[in-house]
């Protein structure tokens, strides 16, 4: 049966991947669909940086979810097959537990108080709500975007506790490049005067910085190939005079504006700096000093890693070099480039392309 958003809470000392330890965090999750006796039907899903638990629609919450023509039944991953579950990344702003959250030490917000994020720290926190739900070996880790890194953090480092794997649009660690848009978009609202350090009033926060951090994610997660067919060079309808020539005057603007205005008046700015930090931080060389050693520490029966040819972000090469470790574990390791145009969120957006590889996934796992 599906379920509205639910918490958990730890009961005791979180410890961190890199430092420091968390007070019995909580964890916001979702669940959709039935465990069944054996217990070897459950899918735990990873979202990007931004989404929260909410990936889908149930009984309790009927509001459209981030991958809605993806979860349900007799869809790709159908609900009437397998119980899935999607747990809100810790350090995130939707009920799990984050730099917005109360310390229960202090009875303050963490705010730049709360530990170094990592990967890890999100692999192991979704870790709990599975061991939680009574689950002891995942059928599918499903991995999107930064999730993917999250999903391969939980399976280097529980080896035993998961059999397939899906990893879309993701990669083994950032590139450069990613890092260097990231580490602008962090500054954009560091250098932001409400942001005050981190200890800015939730009513009043920093969202100059925010509204252009997101502006240049939006230009990291789409494609100028579908800009110029998606735009061209066409004026915004809803701007006249001269007193915005410089704002908003072409249609694209305009996108990017409501996107960003959007987004930041929904996430909070000290969560999106963790999280894109440990975005950056997420190496798979770390577990056991190269990639070829955290490879051969997986147990997988089954991957599949699906890339798009216009994803800027995690770009083809990455997906390559996935796929390449993966079948040096696993003989049963299958890459897929979709051509898509619309980069890094054809995942969100590009279904018609997804679903069918997605579909074919699931069910030749029930073969």
């Amino acid at each position: 049966m599906s379920s509205a958003r639910q918490m958990f809470t730890f009961d005791g000392n979180f410890r961190m991947y890199r430092a420091g330890k968390l007070q019995s965090p909580t964890l916001a999750y979702e669940s959709w669909g039935e465990l069944n006796t054996a217990k070897d039907n459950a899918v735990l899903i990873f979202g990007g940086l931004s989404p929260s638990a909410h990936a889908a629609s149930s009984a309790g919450d009927s509001s459209p979810g981030w991958w809605e023509e993806m979860i349900g039944s007799g869809l790709p991953i159908d609900t009437d097959k397998f119980f899935v579950i999607c747990v809100n990344s810790l350090g995130s702003c939707f009920g799990s537990t984050g730099a917005a959250s109360l310390d229960p030490e202090t009875g303050k917000r963490y705010r730049l108080t709360f530990p170094i994020l990592t990967l890890e720290d999100v692999a192991e926190s979704a870790l709990l709500v599975v061991e939680h739900l009574g689950i002891d070996c995942l059928h599918t880790v499903v991995g999107c975007s930064m999730g993917g890194m999250s999903g391969l953090g939980y399976c280097v480092r529980h080896p035993d506790a998961v059999k397939r794997f899906l990893s879309i649009s993701s990669a083994t660690r950032a590139l450069p490049f990613s890092i260097a848009v990231r580490s602008l978009q962090r500054e954009m609202i560091r250098s932001d005067a409400k942001w005050k350090q981190g200890n800015y009033d939730p009513d009043d926060p920093p969202v100059t910085g925010q509204r252009l951090a997101r502006k240049l994610g939006m230009m990291t997660y789409r494609s100028a190939e579908e800009w110029a067919q998606r735009f061209g060079r066409e004026r915004a309808t809803d701007i006249t005079g001269t007193d915005h020539q410089f704002v908003a005057e072409f249609s694209v603007e305009s996108y990017l504006e409501n996107h960003a205005v959007k987004f930041s008046s929904a996430f909070d700015a000290n969560c999106y700096l963790y999280l894109s930090h440990a975005s950056d931080l997420f190496d798979l060389a770390e577990h056991g000093g190269s990639l070829a050693a955290g490879f051969e520490r997986l147990k997988l029966e089954r991957v599949v890693v699906i890339g798009v040819r216009t994803d800027t972000l995690y770009p083809p090469v990455q997906q390559r070099e996935l796929a390449d470790g993966f079948s040096s574990i696993c003989s049963d390791t299958q890459l897929i480039e979709l051509d898509c145009i619309r980069g890094h969120d054809s995942f969100l957006v590009e279904m018609d392309a997804f679903r069918p590889v997605i579909r074919e996934f699931f069910e030749s796992c029930s073969d």
